[in-house]
């Protein structure tokens, strides 16, 4: 099951290590381990509230599992200055790390782009060239650490 990072510690802790893997325009990090815990849910009870039932009992969100692959990825304004491009980037991350998740040790994952991708090649902000190339570009990284991780 692939998992998202959404909180600030994870990118933190994982941009404290140095990458794995690099390519031309990305950079792969990897901590194994799980992500920070969030706090645990509690009600707010006023001291009007003299209720003697317990406190109600949230399930755990489904999203919380205990072994896997958590994803992050990081996407600056200053390589991909527009929006469409961060996105089709992002999407492009994402799909690529779907295909290619059962090689790889469990774990938390983050690409970060470190370079961005030449204007003069893609004049479109989203052309199918870019997506190519990106899609391309991460398969490749993918591969590569599926390899040395085997």
């Amino acid at each position: 099951m692939l998992g998202r990072l959404v909180h600030k510690a994870d990118f933190e802790r994982l941009l404290s290590t140095r990458s794995r893997v690099r390519s031309t325009h990305f950079a792969l990090h990897h901590v194994s381990g799980a992500p920070q815990g969030r706090l645990p849910w509690v009600p707010k009870v006023s001291a009007t509230d003299l209720s003697t039932a317990p406190a109600p009992v949230l399930p755990p969100p489904v999203d919380d599992f205990v072994s896997g692959h958590w994803i992050g990825c990081v996407v600056p304004k200053r390589h991909a200055r527009r929006a469409v491009t961060r996105n089709l980037l992002k999407r492009q991350i994402r799909a690529s790390f779907d295909r290619h998740a059962a090689g790889l040790p469990g774990g938390l994952w983050l690409v970060r782009l470190r370079a961005g991708f030449a204007t003069s090649d893609f004049v479109s902000a989203r052309s199918e060239a870019l997506a190519r190339a990106a899609r391309a570009e991460l398969d490749g990284l993918m591969q590569g650490l599926s390899a040395r991780a085997a």
